[in-house]
């Protein structure tokens, strides 16, 4: 085997891992009136503290209407949004 082919199969396997490790928020939809910590980690940008946050939130002030509603939780912002448009969703 060339060192050519063995690159190219390197890459492939590389690449393949990385897709398999693809975090959940670049598919998946997070219900925000009902997710858990571990689950809202899977947005773009939320980490552990700011989930918390979120959950703490809607506990004080009732399920949230609309995924633009999470903006209200202090230290979400626009940009966050953004980031996760189609992944926040609201349960009926």
């Amino acid at each position: 085997m060339n060192t050519r082919t063995l690159k190219a199969m390197l890459t492939a396997v590389l690449f393949a891992a990385a897709c398999a490790g693809a975090p959940a928020w670049s598919q998946a939809t997070v219900d925000i009136n009902t997710a858990t910590v571990e689950q809202l980690t899977q947005l773009k940008g939320i980490g552990e503290k700011t989930a918390l946050k979120v959950i703490e939130y809607r506990e004080a002030n009732g399920p949230f209407k609309t995924p633009e509603d999470i903006t209200s939780v202090p230290g979400i912002g626009q940009k966050l949004l953004e980031n996760n448009k189609g992944a926040i969703v609201v349960g009926e």
